[in-house]
C-alpha cells in the first residue's frame, strides 16, 4: 500500500492516506477569538482536508480534541462540535487540557477517518 501525503512541508503533512485511511495533523484556528469561532474554524478545515483526501466527516473514526483550557472552553466547544456532525456519525474522541503552541490557540483538533 502507498502513502500519499496532502499539504506536506519539512516538518509535517496536513493529512495523509494509508490504504482507506486518512490521517489529519492537529488543525489550529486563524483568526478566530473566542472558543466557538475558533472551534468552528478548526472543524472548516477539518472539512476541507477530509474532502482533499477523499473522505467527509461522517466517516471519522477517532479525535482527539485538545483544549487550552479545559474548565472554560469544554462546553462552548462541545455546543459547536456536537452541531457539526450528523445524526448518529459521532466517532470515538478523547478531550485534554494541553499547553498549545500559541497563547492565542484556544483548540487543536486531530482526526482519522476512512476513505469514502
Amino acid at each position: 500500500m502507498s502513502i500519499s501525503r496532502i499539504n506536506s512541508n519539512n516538518r509535517l503533512s496536513g493529512a495523509l492516506t494509508f490504504g482507506e485511511l486518512v490521517f489529519l495533523s492537529g488543525q489550529v484556528p486563524g483568526d478566530s477569538r473566542d472558543i466557538s469561532g475558533q472551534t468552528a474554524e478548526v472543524l472548516a478545515k477539518i472539512d476541507a482536508l477530509l474532502a482533499e483526501a477523499g473522505s467527509d466527516k461522517d466517516h471519522l473514526l477517532s479525535a482527539t480534541i485538545y483544549l487550552s483550557d479545559i474548565g472554560r472552553d469544554f462546553a462552548a466547544m462541545n455546543e459547536v462540535w456536537s452541531h457539526w456532525f450528523s445524526p448518529g456519525k459521532a466517532p470515538t474522541r478523547t478531550t485534554l487540557q494541553a499547553q498549545l503552541a500559541r497563547p492565542e490557540i484556544l483548540v487543536e483538533i486531530t482526526v482519522i477517518a476512512a476513505r469514502r
